[in-house]
C-alpha cells in the first residue's frame, strides 16, 4: 500500500512538472511576440500605413491572432522537445538552435518596423525562414508532432517575406 502512494504521489508530481513546463515552453514563445509587438504597434499607423502594399496584403487587424496561434503551436512544439530530455544532446540542440530562431523571430519586427529597414528586414526574415525550416529538420526524429505544428508557421513566415519582398519593391523609389 504505501508503494502505491509513492507511486500516485511521484505521478502527480510529474505531471505538474510537465504542466510548469508546458506553460513556460507557451510563455517561451508568446515573449518573442510580445517583444516584437512593443516595436510593431508604433510603426503600424504611422510608417507602415504611409507604404506602398500589394494587393494580397490582408488588414492589419489579422495578423496579431495570426501570430497569438501560431506563437501558441510554436510553444507546444517546443514542450513536446523539451518532454524528451534536455540532457540529450540532440534534444539540447535543437531547443538551442529553436531559442536562437526566435531571437531572430524578434529581430524581424525590430529591423522592419522598429528601424524601418525594409530591404535588412527582408534579409532577416529569410535567415528566419532557413532557421524554420532548420529547426522542422532538427524536431522531426524528436517528436513529429512538433515538427509537424511548425509548418503553418513556416508558411505564414513564407508569406510574410512574400509581403517584405513585395513592400520592398512597391517603395524603393520612394525610401
Amino acid at each position: 500500500m504505501l508503494r502505491l502512494k509513492e507511486a500516485m504521489k511521484r505521478k502527480r508530481h510529474i505531471r505538474e512538472n510537465r504542466i510548469g513546463d508546458f506553460i513556460v515552453s507557451i510563455l517561451v514563445c508568446q515573449s518573442a511576440g510580445i517583444l516584437g509587438s512593443f516595436v510593431t504597434d508604433g510603426s503600424v499607423t504611422t510608417w507602415y500605413a504611409t507604404l506602398n502594399k500589394p494587393l494580397l496584403a490582408p488588414p492589419n487587424w489579422l495578423f496579431g491572432p495570426v501570430w497569438l496561434a501560431l506563437y501558441t503551436l510554436m510553444g507546444i512544439a517546443l514542450f513536446l522537445v523539451w518532454e524528451k530530455g534536455f540532457d540529450k544532446p540532440k534534444v539540447k540542440v535543437a531547443i538551442k538552435l529553436f531559442i536562437f530562431h526566435l531571437a531572430v523571430n524578434a529581430l524581424w519586427s525590430v529591423v522592419f518596423f522598429g528601424l524601418n529597414q525594409i530591404f535588412a528586414g527582408l534579409l532577416v526574415i529569410l535567415l528566419l525562414l532557413a532557421l524554420i525550416f532548420l529547426v522542422i529538420i532538427a524536431f522531426y526524429p524528436l517528436d513529429w508532432r512538433a515538427a509537424l505544428l511548425l509548418v503553418p508557421y513556416l508558411f505564414w513566415v513564407s508569406f510574410a517575406a512574400y509581403l517584405n519582398y513585395a513592400i520592398w519593391l512597391l517603395n524603393r523609389g520612394a525610401l
